[in-house]
């Protein structure tokens, strides 16, 4: 445990972003599921619907710094080309 003030103050951080985090990475790997399973059912429609919202997720979390600029750029670009060959 924590003895200095610092390192408490640290550790309520540290736990406070680690739920951020993971509620992130849940969030994130929710709508891409979600997406994917639309379009191997092939319901292209509503596939094309959820595709900004999907955006919108992976854009939220680059923001935050949570993924990488270049990994939303290319799941972005993956999930539409997806879209595209079906």
């Amino acid at each position: 445990m924590p003895i200095t003030s610092s390192a408490k103050k640290a550790l309520r951080q540290n736990i406070k972003l680690r739920a951020q985090n993971i509620s992130r990475k849940q969030n994130l790997g929710n709508t891409i599921r979600k997406y994917k399973k639309m379009i191997i059912e092939k319901n292209l429609e509503e596939a094309k619907k959820i595709l900004p919202l999907v955006f919108k997720s992976i854009d939220k979390t680059a923001k935050t710094g949570f993924i990488k600029k270049n990994k939303a750029a290319r799941l972005k670009s993956r999930l539409s080309k997806k879209l595209s060959i079906k």
